[in-house]
């Protein structure tokens, strides 16, 4: 693994040499048009005939150097500080001063679009080498008509991604990006801006959330990681289990009635999930209707703490979602189990197998093939399940042992959510999130590597 890390980054320094030698090789090399075209995008093939094609990159060049002259300029100048001037109210009369926010957001996003214009710079070198080893070998350029034409034909992928690719970068990438650098800043309720600016901080953050004592955040880390990671074990493999045992029950020959035994359990989906959650969460409070009635039929002297018992607050939540999971498990699982062979069992049955084994040796292996990529991305949800959790119990019981709102049964997306709405503790929320990522992207890469359907492709083909 070390060698092929090791041998990738040579590969990549290597490409990367190579690219500027090439960048360089071209300028020498090049005519007075090539030269040109370093300073001024477009201006070779706009010698060359190649109208469109060089409108477009000198329009790019154009627009660049206006957003950076009439915007980012300003927001580029101040990201390494995030601004140091604040609004004051200066008697009747407020003074603007900076905003840190939109400092960081802007200045973010003006270094995507100097990285982005570096790359069509780049791009309109490459441009003008191309042309001119074309007409070196007696080759003739494409007509303007042409090159409009293969953007609705062999370059149409190109031009029918560009909008959803540039949607992605505005919702998600950027959005993602600003997110990861508010966690090297003090941005929280007493840094909001523009009253109050907020500056960088470097790797603070994320000593306060591995450190332990009464301002660290270690402790309660290590408990919310814990109980995230031992909900998603048991909230996925439980349900899975369960729902296959249920699928193969109803699918055994002699049940009766099976239909409306799947009707039932389907029924049980067509619920939205928060009523349901809403309900069961009423239900077993210290006053609803489960220890009204164990209380009046004298089985229990005083109310059962289902959501107040740290303990039994989590075997409430997990026994509540296999309710909740069931159905779906087994619906997917009776499509599945209508797929295997008969004949494997029928071969079973003549060799002495009991059920037990013919589970263990057809079933089981089957099922775990077939929806091994199903099983991680399940796992991958019930990391980040918000809405069981926060609607049963809001992550209670609290406690004063724990700090930054967090309670115990508290994932690290509720807790995450608890830091941003309630506390507005915008930095530690930041770091909670890339906590988040790295623990679903480790988990999610070992557990994907372990997979029968990726070790072994062909196994059941």
């Amino acid at each position: 693994m070390a060698a092929n890390t090791e041998k990738q980054s040579t590969n990549a320094f290597a490409a990367v040499g190579r690219d500027i030698a090439e960048i360089g090789t071209t300028f020498v090399r090049g005519d007075w048009k090539t030269k040109l075209s370093y300073l001024i995008f477009g201006f070779g093939p706009l010698m060359r005939g190649q109208i469109f094609k060089g409108l477009g990159y000198l329009i790019l060049e154009l627009l660049f150097i206006w957003y950076m002259i009439g915007f980012g300029g300003k927001y580029l100048s101040k990201f390494s500080t995030l601004g140091t001037v604040a609004t004051q109210k200066v008697g009747r009369k407020t003074v603007y001063g900076d905003n840190s926010f939109m400092i960081l957001l802007f200045g973010i996003l003006t270094i995507i679009i100097i990285a982005a214009i570096i790359l069509v710079w780049r791009m309109n070198i490459r441009e003008n080498l191309r042309e001119e080893t074309a007409l070196k070998e007696g080759k003739a350029l494409a007509s303007n008509k042409k090159f409009l034409a293969s953007l609705l034909d062999e370059n149409f992928d190109k031009t029918l991604l560009t909008l959803p690719c540039l949607g992605i970068f505005v919702f998600t990438v950027l959005p993602i990006i600003f997110m990861i650098c508010v966690a090297f800043t003090n941005y929280d309720a007493n840094h909001q801006s523009p009253t109050n600016l907020f500056t960088w901080v470097g790797l603070e953050n994320f000593r306060n959330l591995f450190s332990f004592g009464s301002t660290g955040f270690a402790g309660t880390f290590l408990t919310v990681l814990s109980w995230t990671l031992i909900w998603a074990f048991f909230a996925t493999f439980i349900d899975y289990f369960l729902g296959l045992a249920v699928a193969m029950l109803i699918n055994k020959k002699g049940i009766k009635f099976k239909k409306l035994w799947r009707t039932i359990l389907v029924l049980t989906i067509a619920v939205p999930q928060f009523v349901s959650l809403l309900y069961i969460m009423k239900m077993f409070a210290s006053d609803g209707i489960v220890n009204a009635y164990l209380m009046k039929w004298g089985w229990i002297t005083s109310p059962i703490p289902f959501w107040t018992d740290p303990t039994l607050a989590k075997i409430t939540i997990i026994v509540v979602n296999i309710w909740v999971g069931i159905p779906y498990l087994m619906l997917i699982a009776t499509g599945l189990l209508m797929n295997i062979p008969e004949d494997l069992y029928e071969s079973a049955r003549i060799d002495g197998a009991n059920p037990f084994q013919m589970f263990w040796s057809i079933t089981l292996p089957y099922m775990l093939f077939v929806t091994g990529p199903f099983l991680l991305t399940q796992f991958t949800n019930n990391l980040n399940n918000f809405n069981v959790i926060y609607l049963l119990t809001q992550g209670r019981p609290q406690s004063m042992k724990l700090t930054g709102n967090a309670g115990y049964t508290d994932l690290l997306v509720t807790w995450l959510y608890k830091m941003t709405v309630t506390d507005t503790n915008y930095k530690m929320a930041a770091v909670i999130g890339i906590m988040v990522f790295l623990v679903t992207a480790v988990v999610s890469l070992v557990v994907y590597n372990m997979l029968p359907s990726v070790k072994d492709e062909e196994g059941f083909q």
